[in-house]
């Protein structure tokens, strides 16, 4: 079986695993102190914070800029459904603009006529490792003083053309960017995320927040040498990360631009060998933007059955993933308010909205071929032989 993705884990990782075993300090410690410095090290960001996933970064993230009860969030469907619930944690209500179908990510040229006198903040996403338009995005914001917080979950790695410089993600271009660490990314400690920033002030919030808001930090009152009673002056989360998780961040930190670059090879080689299968659409990446191909999505013909595909597919040993969801059509969003731009005068069907069609279009006819560190060019053409296979099979 070729799965669709998996962790590159190694020697290095498990010997890592044993320093802050043997040390006895295994919560938020030395470990996550180093890792946090050398992340912002490597994204080029002042601060770097660390936290248990990159769900509670994104809550973090919009707190600090503001965002609260009553407020609103432009942001896209075409998501995990973390990055609207995030929204929805501060009380807010995400506002939902379409995406470009070449590159999965929020359309810069929709996201005016969604902005109202509520409109806190416009949290983007890097879909799947590709860069969203930054450049746009940004410049709107500044004209209408929005904040900009980056979904960067997949985008380890990922680089952007920025004033003729090529940085990567997470320096932040915007206000501040958000990471994950779940197994399905590149870097993964086995869950947890990092919130990026070059704001002293909210890197001051995101440590306080993410432990209680306890007045004096752990590492601090047990190195005293006099007796500290701590408080907490303020309402705080459990968002912390363990020093075990990352020992095993900062190893995988090092594999990072080893695992762009194969996956980078290996995105070559499908599209080569997917240009020859009709119909098939493949991802654009802008000239400005370097993918980190978190994930591999591409576009089935129009007549092509999603469902069928992809079963055809997992029987001959090929697992493969429905694209990216859409969060207005989950049943948690039948329940939660959200807007489109709209703003609520909408007759559309339930599950569906007019104003999100290529998001819709993407989830339906679009899906996630394997992608991992350790693939090799033989299996890069048997999924492609598969796929054909199965195409051919349903036309």
């Amino acid at each position: 079986m070729i799965p669709v993705a998996k962790p590159w884990l190694g020697q290095e990782e498990i010997e890592a695993v044993k320093r802050p075993l043997s040390s006895g300090w295994v919560t938020q410690g030395p470990e996550v102190a180093a890792f946090e410095q050398e992340f912002a090290e490597f994204v080029g960001a002042e601060h770097a914070c660390a936290v248990s996933n990159c769900t509670v970064a994104l809550h973090l993230a919009l707190r600090a800029v503001g965002v609260g009860p009553g407020d609103e969030v432009i942001t896209v469907s075409h998501s995990f459904i973390a990055t609207a619930n995030a929204v929805r944690y501060c009380g807010a209500t995400p506002v939902f603009v379409d995406i470009e179908p070449g590159t999965f990510n929020m359309n810069p040229a929709l996201i005016e006529p969604a902005i109202s006198e509520r409109t806190k903040a416009i949290l983007c996403v890097h879909q799947v490792g590709m860069p969203c338009n930054l450049a746009e995005i940004v410049a709107i914001a500044r004209e209408h003083g929005l904040a900009v917080v980056e979904d960067a979950a997949p985008a380890i790695g990922s680089e952007i053309l920025w004033q003729g410089e090529w940085q990567r993600i997470g320096r932040p271009h915007g206000d501040i960017a958000c990471f994950s660490f779940h197994p399905r990314k590149l870097l993964t400690t086995g869950d947890g995320g990092m919130i990026t920033t070059n704001n002293p002030e909210w890197d001051k919030k995101f440590r306080l927040w993410r432990q209680h808001s306890m007045s004096v930090p752990d590492t601090v009152r047990h190195g005293a040498r006099q007796v500290i009673f701590e408080s907490y002056v303020e309402l705080g989360f459990n968002y912390r990360m363990t020093d075990i998780q990352a020992a095993v961040g900062r190893e995988q930190l090092k594999r990072v631009p080893e695992m762009v670059a194969r996956r980078r090879y290996l995105v070559e080689r499908y599209r080569q060998k997917l240009s020859e299968i009709p119909g098939v659409g493949l991802p654009e990446e802008p000239a400005w933007a370097r993918s980190n191909w978190q994930s591999f999505v591409v576009r089935l013909p129009e007549a092509a059955n999603q469902r069928d595909v992809m079963q055809f597919m997992l029987d001959r040993g090929v697992s493969t993933r429905r694209a990216v969801m859409n969060s207005h059509r989950e049943p948690a969003y039948a329940q939660e308010p959200w807007l489109c731009a709209r703003r609520g005068q909408c007759d559309c069907a339930p599950g569906s909205c007019e104003m999100l069609i290529e998001s819709e279009r993407a989830q339906d006819h679009a899906i996630i071929l394997p992608l991992f560190q350790l693939m090799t060019e033989e299996q890069v053409d048997e999924v492609v032989e598969t796929l054909s296979a199965a195409l051919t099979a349903k036309t």
